[in-house]
């Protein structure tokens, strides 16, 4: 299956033709007071997701061009031939089917192998819930197995970043069981930060490597194992559980119970998998199905919606709008509500690791941008950190608000302060402050040492500077997986038009090599055939520079 790259399409040249003329100077104020129903035009609904695309710099006729590179480009061909097993990751002759992952029974490939490591993966989540039931002293009171009062999830990128985010987001649902770390990085002060104050006797430890051999976590693992030993412990195999498909390290590390998935799930798609066991025990196994339930059912709108009503592909048009004509080089997400605070950093690893490519699927340089920076903070920290960047810096950066209808807590004048701050920062970027305005609010005698003009041009805002706003009833397994799902397409439509291959990531072997080659120098101190930054670094770290 072959199709064009997106530059060159004869609709790619249309859009060029359609930015330079009319395009890039769309003003926002001007268009919402043009067009009373730009609103409601520009507003979207899919699964647990509406989505207000109105503050954006698109109009009816940059839709319709977008739309075009989109057909030509054969975009709906090429998502059909992921959703059906095709080989679309070329570069490592796979399938890419992490929507298999959510699919109900029978409806997708694959459906008995994932099926039957789902149930089994549910029921031993919900085995370890029921032994949390647990006096002030953490004893068991049900006369069963020795209570799991602290789960410790031991894995990097993929196997961290997606259940962590998630246990995060869910933690109203996660309080009846056991508490839930995570360990990651091989610097030692994150574990041994867990580990303290932990009980051996109480503590499950999850390892999750596909190929139980990655240097972070293995290394974690090791420690965690040291210290289980060092603590009393006497039954690894009943403290330690493997998501891994490499049996036999996880046998001879101690570990006899493992869950696997498949080389068609890539890493930071495996959230659905027995990579998410850590949301399982967190909030269930019934909750874990309705997160699924609300993934699949975006697969289903992806697949289904007509690329005009389709939200997936139309953000993913926008990204490429803004990346490759506007030339906005990075996006912020500001999720207002507490409970996404990690998303930023899942996102981060989603669309940077798929999409950071620079050469397309024949191996040819690309002439154009690919992947934004992806990168925020939950609101309302992000207003006072970033936020002045946003609203008076050199470069438009636009941002993508989150807000949550329904609270999980019962603080209601908290949210509504939360709420009012989001469409408020999403308003103040749209419209700005001109310096008419600026000296109009003025007090005559505001500064001693500057004049009323100069004075005011300090405080006045472009606007004009883009935002999107999601908007969720509220924060459950279900809308959670439909959001993920939505970024995850979001991104393959991106990566489509551009012509990469947004699921290999060879951009992170190089310096795995090269750290497997210094570690031993590190003990030894040899720094021979090292260019001489390495080689200096290296002897004032071993302390043998003076």
């Amino acid at each position: 299956m072959s199709f064009p790259r997106c530059d060159r399409t004869a609709a790619w040249a249309a859009l060029q033709g359609h930015f330079q003329a009319h395009g890039r100077g769309l003003d926002l104020r001007e268009a919402f007071a043009r067009d009373p129903a730009r609103f409601q035009a520009l507003s979207f609904e899919a699964p647990e997701v509406f989505a207000d695309l109105s503050k954006n710099l698109l109009d009816a006729a940059t839709l319709h061009f977008l739309l075009d590179l989109a057909r030509e480009c054969g975009l709906e061909a090429r998502r059909d031939a992921m959703l059906a097993g095709e080989s679309v990751n070329l570069t490592e002759g796979r399938a890419v089917l992490h929507t298999a992952l959510r699919a109900p029974r029978g409806a997708a490939p694959f459906s008995d192998e994932v099926h039957a490591t789902l149930d089994a993966m549910l029921a031993f989540a919900d085995e370890v819930r029921g032994t949390a039931k647990r006096d002030p002293e953490g004893k068991d009171r049900s006369g069963g197995p020795v209570a799991i009062t602290d789960v410790v999830n031991i894995g990097i990128g993929g196997s961290d970043l997606g259940p962590r985010m998630a246990v995060a987001a869910l933690e109203p649902l996660a309080r009846s069981g056991p508490r839930l770390h995570f360990v990651s990085n091989v610097d030692g002060h994150d574990i041994d930060a867990v580990l303290r104050g932990l009980d051996a006797r109480r503590t499950l430890f999850i390892v999750a490597s596909k190929t139980f051999t990655t240097q972070e976590t293995m290394a974690n693992a090791h420690a965690a194992r040291d210290w289980f030993d060092a603590q009393g412990g006497t039954d690894r195999a009943a403290h330690f559980v493997g998501v891994t498909t490499n049996l036999k390290a996880a046998a001879a590390f101690g570990i006899t119970r493992t869950f696997g998935f498949w080389d068609w799930v890539g890493g930071r798609y495996s959230l659905w998998s027995a990579i998410g066991l850590p949301l399982a025990i967190a909030v269930g196994s019934a909750q874990f199905r309705a997160f699924l339930d609300g993934a699949h059912a975006m697969d289903r709108h992806f697949a289904t919606a007509p690329l005009a009503r389709n939200l997936p592909v139309l953000l993913g048009l926008l990204d490429l709008w803004y990346r490759n004509f506007h030339g906005f080089a990075s996006r912020s997400v500001a999720p207002y509500h507490q409970g996404l605070h990690r998303l930023p950093a899942y996102l981060q690893q989603l669309e940077m690791e798929s999409n950071g490519k620079g050469v397309d699927l024949d191996g040819a340089p690309l002439p154009y941008g690919t992947s934004p920076v992806v990168w925020g903070e939950p609101g309302t920290n992000g207003q006072h950190a970033y936020f002045q960047m946003l609203h008076q810096g050199t470069d438009v950066i636009p941002v993508e608000f989150i807000l949550v209808r329904q609270p999980a807590h019962a603080l209601r004048d908290q949210h509504a302060k939360l709420l009012a701050n989001g469409l408020a920062q999403a308003q103040a970027l749209m419209l700005g402050k001109t310096i008419d305005q600026a000296l109009a609010e003025q007090a005559p005698t505001a500064s001693a040492t500057l004049d009323r003009a100069t004075l005011a041009r300090h405080r006045t805002f472009p606007g004009n500077r883009p935002s999107t706003t999601l908007l969720l009833e509220a924060l459950t397994p279900r809308t959670l997986g439909s959001l993920i799902a939505l970024y995850e397409h979001r991104v393959f439509v991106s990566g489509a038009l551009w012509g990469i291959n947004s699921f290999d990531q060879w951009g992170v072997e190089l310096g795995k090599a090269l750290c497997n080659a210094l570690l031993p120098r590190l003990d030894s101190g040899d720094v021979a055939g090292l260019d001489a930054s390495t080689a200096g670094l290296l002897q004032r770290l071993k302390g043998a520079h003076a």
